[in-house]
């Protein structure tokens, strides 16, 4: 069945123009193909909104109520039926440090659903947040859990599973970047993430494959004094160098404005993608109290002021962001429209590797989304399937 979508502001190619969107089999046509098709079987007008490509959220742990760590087949759906109706179209399910075992209950889920597909975002891949951190940067996460890299226990891992796309740790848990080089043989994309490393280290550490970096600013230096001589920290490295791309939780919480103006101004929409890195509490009302990680061996926390704390209001313990919210907080900071959503699609794609989404190209996916003024989402199609709001 062939649709188009008519009377919408589509953002393509780092512009906003006036045209049509035609789609069929789940995959966007061409205006020629379509005309050669003959008259679209459904027509849907935009009615002067914005379409553009889905959102892709390269981190996030949970939402509506659940977490991946739950491992269970009801909770990958309720999660990705949760983030679509928010104009998330594809997600990277992530596991934050936990026992093997609930690893191991996610790789088994994640397989099911993928399989046999879901009312919600795509699945794009899994994404590993930890366990082998530096405790100093730990954050939300359980000390109990943060631990070295072990033989034994990664190679279970990597033999339980093929569907793992990208790991974040701590490059100095990682001795002599063994670790760094048994996923780079397999094509995993290593992130520096709760990480005490400085910038002479953390560059030390992109030159062994951690080109990416977790949550930029969140659990990592920045210039520091170490016997009354200034160092420069992990996150000047990711300014200094430009292959380093980072992921900013652009919560409104996270970073202020001015943090957010500042890796657009440095890094730039090519370099840097939006994160939710929501836990289930993702979309709870305030004085919720809620679960980070798993229903059995994971932390209390409540949510206030739109995040979640954790217990004493210390730190936060992740966000309740959806990728609508993080679009419109950008946007908010004085960032370009365009831009926003190029760092909520396009990039994170390219990031990933995906080839075929990201874009409103003809032969990628149909991930649409047609939002308003203030980020609402209208419609929302994944490959075609529209998703119900």
């Amino acid at each position: 069945m062939m649709t188009q979508i008519i009377n919408g502001r589509v953002i393509r190619g780092g512009q906003i123009v006036e045209e049509n969107v035609y789609f069929e089999d789940g995959m966007i046509i061409s205006k020629a193909d379509a005309y050669r098709r003959g008259t679209p079987d459904r027509i849907i007008d935009a009615k002067g909104n914005y379409v553009s490509a889905g959102f892709i959220d390269l981190h996030v742990h949970g939402g509506g109520g659940y977490d991946f760590l739950d491992g269970t087949e009801e909770a990958f759906r309720g999660i990705a039926e949760f983030h679509g109706k928010h104009g998330t179209t594809a997600l990277c399910p992530t596991a934050t440090s936990g026992p093997l075992e609930d690893m191991i209950k996610m790789f088994n889920s994640y397989k099911a659903v993928k399989e046999n597909g879901c009312n919600g975002a795509d699945f794009v891949g899994m994404h590993m947040e930890g366990p082998y951190f530096a405790l100093s940067q730990m954050g939300a996460q359980d000390p109990k859990f943060i631990r070295d890299p072990d033989p034994a226990e990664y190679e279970r891992i990597l033999e339980a599973t093929d569907d793992i796309v990208r790991w974040s740790i701590a490059p100095e848990r990682d001795t002599d970047y063994v670790f760094a080089s048994k996923l780079s043989e397999r094509g995993i994309w290593l992130s520096a993430a709760h990480t005490d490393v400085n910038c002479r280290e953390m560059q030390d550490a992109k030159r062994h494959g951690y080109t990416h970096m977790t949550h930029f600013y969140s659990c990592m230096k920045s210039v520091e004094r170490v016997n009354g001589i200034r160092i420069a920290g992990a996150i000047e490295a990711a300014y200094l160098d430009d292959d380093i791309t980072v992921e900013i939780i652009a919560d409104g919480m996270h970073l202020p404005p001015e943090l957010l103006q500042m890796v657009y101004k440095i890094k730039g929409p090519d370099r840097t993608a939006l994160i939710t890195d929501a836990m289930r509490a993702a979309g709870a009302a305030n004085g919720t109290k809620s679960i980070l990680g798993s229903l059995e061996n994971g932390m209390e926390v409540y949510i206030e002021r739109d995040v979640a704390w954790v217990p004493g209001g210390q730190a936060f313990a992740g966000s309740i962001a959806t990728t609508d919210r993080l679009v419109r907080t950008v946007v908010g900071a004085g960032i370009p429209l365009v831009d926003a959503v190029k760092m909520a699609s396009e990039t994170p794609a390219k990031l990933l590797g995906c080839t075929f989404k990201g874009t409103l190209d003809t032969g990628k996916d149909a991930d649409i989304v047609i939002f308003d003024e203030d980020i609402r989402m209208q419609n929302v199609f994944v490959k075609g399937r529209e998703i119900s709001l």
